[in-house]
Formats: structure tokens, C-alpha cells, sequence
């Protein structure tokens, strides 16, 4: 019965030495860096890197852009207030004003078209919406 017992024990440890074996060089494949997982894994690894760098970079250059056309946008809004005076005052000048002195070596000017009493005039209209809105 010890011999048995002991060739059973025997065969039992050989199985478990080669099942040992062939996992082991199965999982130095499945490591290895050039072609297995180990290497996809690393290579994925490097391209979220690559890509959080690149998302990151986006941000602050969205962020720069955003701050950029506040700006513009508000110079912008100021200008056109200013435009609006100026044209506003347009209105306020005299039709015709004093003739400038002429040398007698200038040509007789071409007579000015007659004006048509409706002039256009610019309004400006805010929009009722929110500004945030509009950019939405």
C-alpha cells in the first residue's frame, strides 16, 4: 500500500511540475514586451499619456481663445456705441458749409446730386436673449 500510495504521490507531483512549467512559459509570452499583452499594454499606456497631454494642452489654448474673444467682443461693443454717437452727431452738422477758397487752376466741380430727404439712419437693437444663450 506505501508503494502505492507514494507512486500515486509520485505521478501527482510530475503532473503538477509540468502544469507549473507550461503556465510559466505561458505567461512569459503573454508578458513579454514585444508581442503580447505586455507590449499592447504599454503601448496603450503611452497613448493615454500622449492624449492627456494633448487634452490638456487643448484646454489652455481653448481657454486663452475664450478669454481672447471676451475681450474682442467687448471692444468690439464699445466701438459700436462709439460708431453710433458718431453717426448720431452726423446728423446735427449743418447741410452745407463755407465754401473753401478755389485756385482759378481747379476745374469746375461736378454739382452734388440732390439728396433725397428720407436718409437712412443705423439703430441698433439689443437682443432680448442672454448673452450666454446666443453662445449656446
Amino acid at each position: 500500500m506505501d508503494l502505492i500510495s507514494d507512486a500515486l504521490l509520485l505521478a501527482a507531483s510530475v503532473g503538477a511540475a509540468v502544469y507549473c512549467y507550461v503556465l510559466a512559459s505561458r505567461l512569459r509570452k503573454f508578458t513579454t514586451l514585444e508581442d503580447g499583452m505586455g507590449g499592447a499594454i504599454a503601448v496603450l499606456s503611452a497613448q493615454v499619456d500622449d492624449m492627456t497631454k494633448a487634452l490638456e494642452k487643448a484646454q489652455g489654448v481653448a481657454g486663452s481663445s475664450e478669454k481672447r474673444l471676451e475681450d474682442l467682443t467687448a471692444r468690439a461693443d464699445v466701438m459700436a456705441k462709439r460708431l453710433e454717437l458718431l453717426v448720431a452727431s452726423l446728423h446735427d452738422l449743418p447741410e452745407a458749409g463755407p465754401a473753401a477758397p478755389r485756385r482759378v487752376e481747379d476745374p469746375e466741380p461736378e454739382p452734388a446730386p440732390e439728396e433725397d430727404p428720407r436718409r437712412l439712419r443705423f439703430v441698433r437693437r439689443r437682443s432680448p436673449r442672454e448673452p450666454m444663450e446666443a453662445a449656446e
